[in-house]
């Protein structure tokens, strides 16, 4: 099952979600990928402990080997490393992302990830996507090429105005290119019970009718730990509250019939 998390809006905690989640799957015993396509590179950061600038295997490299011909192309297994983690493996993010990103797009190279991770679903249980907040080639590719979305939603009003052309987006890749998609749910992040205004939006999303996901992630100094440390909550406190939200938040998916 491969899922991407996506949101246009920036600080909403979509590598802090891809990155538990996960950690999580893999603690499980499932094999489990990330991918990291923001050139940022938070995803890669949080799982192996520091950017990747000298790095030679990343997703930069993949991406920059569609735009030649070479005879023996490799495989896109090459370009994923491991993490300090059984079962848990990653295709690193690059900077060079950024200025390959005009020529991947001129050329059309959008369905070049779908078809690597068709190849690499054969060696993994989960797939992950980390995406950059625009609406660009990476999120696009990365749209064409997952099953499910899953959506980070941080519970402030420009959030919820953005949401609705979020939704549009991704129901126009699933019309134009991914008949597969689906919008799995909106992940609500930084859920403050006690305040009225995330309350009340998430209320409003939910008489909407919109996948709102339960439970609600809690903010927490601890997380901000769990980024600094670069582990992963499950590995950091697998008994604080946050981790515990995550890993309901994983079994509520899986028992549903989407699996994280």
């Amino acid at each position: 099952m491969r899922y991407v998390v996506f949101n246009q809006k920036g600080g909403v905690g979509k590598s802090t979600i891809t990155c538990n989640l996960a950690a999580i799957s893999a603690a499980q015993g499932l094999r489990t990928l990330v991918v990291d396509l923001d050139p940022q590179g938070n995803s890669t950061h949080y799982l192996l402990g520091g950017p990747q600038e000298d790095a030679v295997v990343s997703a930069a490299e993949f991406f920059d080997q569609t735009l030649k011909f070479t005879a023996r192309p490799k495989g896109p297994d090459e370009y994923v490393v491991d993490t300090p983690w059984p079962e848990l493996r990653l295709m690193p993010s690059h900077p060079l992302l950024d200025e390959l990103h005009s020529k991947l797009e001129s050329r059309y190279k959008i369905y070049k990830l779908r078809d690597a991770l068709d190849e690499l679903s054969e060696s993994y249980d989960r797939i992950y996507i980390d995406t950059p907040p625009a609406l660009n080639f990476y999120t696009r590719s990365a749209l064409i090429a997952a099953q499910g979305c899953l959506i980070p939603f941080d519970c402030d009003d420009f959030s919820r105005r953005a949401l609705y052309a979020l939704l549009e987006n991704v129901q126009e890749i699933q019309s134009d290119h991914n008949e597969s998609l689906a919008v799995t749910g909106i992940v609500v992040n930084q859920f403050q019970p006690r305040a009225s205004l995330p309350q009340r939006l998430v209320q409003e999303l939910i008489d909407e009718g919109l996948p709102v996901l339960q439970p609600y992630l809690s903010g927490s100094v601890k997380i901000r730990e769990s980024h600094q440390q670069a582990k992963p909550m499950v590995h950091l406190d697998p008994r604080h509250k946050v981790t515990q939200e995550l890993i309901a938040l994983h079994a509520a998916l899986s028992s549903a019939g989407n699996v994280a």
